[in-house]
C-alpha cells in the first residue's frame, strides 16, 4: 500500500531542495555573467556560440558540485554552505584562466571563436568534477 505520509515527508524535502538549488544556481549565473568581462546575453542573442558554450560549461561545472552538496549533505545550511564554496571556486577557475593562463580569452570568445569556448567550457567542467569529488571525502 501506498504510504501517502512518507511520499509527503519526501516530496516537502525535495521541494525545498530543489528551490534552494535552483536559487544558488540563478545566483551563480547572475554573479559570473558580472564577473566575466563579456556580456553572454548579448553575444548568445547575437548568435555568438562560443559565448554560449562558454556560459553552459560554467553552468554544468557548478551544478554537478551542486549535486554533488545535495546528495552528500543532510541540512539545507550545511547544503548552502557547499553551494557556496563550489561557486567562489568555479569563479576563481574563471578568472585564473582568463586573467593569468589566457589572458586573450575574453576578446577570442567575444569573437565568437569557438576554440576559446570550448576551451572555457571544459575548463569549468573539469573543475567542477573535482570539486564535486572533493565534496564526498
Amino acid at each position: 500500500m501506498f504510504d501517502w505520509f512518507a511520499f509527503q515527508t519526501g516530496a516537502t524535502a525535495f521541494v525545498i531542495a530543489f528551490v534552494a538549488a535552483i536559487a544558488f544556481f540563478s545566483a551563480f549565473k547572475f554573479i559570473y555573467q558580472i564577473v566575466t568581462p563579456y556580456h553572454e546575453r548579448d553575444l548568445i542573442r547575437q548568435g555568438n556560440t562560443a559565448a554560449a558554450v562558454g556560459l553552459g560549461g560554467a553552468l554544468v561545472g557548478y551544478v554537478l558540485p551542486l549535486a554533488s552538496a545535495l546528495s552528500h549533505t543532510v541540512s539545507l545550511p550545511e547544503f548552502a554552505a557547499w553551494a557556496l564554496l563550489a561557486g567562489v571556486i568555479q569563479i576563481l577557475a574563471f578568472l585564473v584562466v582568463s586573467r593569468v593562463l589566457y589572458k586573450a580569452l575574453a576578446s577570442r570568445i567575444e569573437a565568437g571563436e569557438m576554440s576559446a569556448g570550448v576551451y572555457l567550457a571544459s575548463i569549468s567542467i573539469c573543475v567542477g568534477l573535482l570539486n564535486a569529488a572533493c565534496m564526498t571525502t
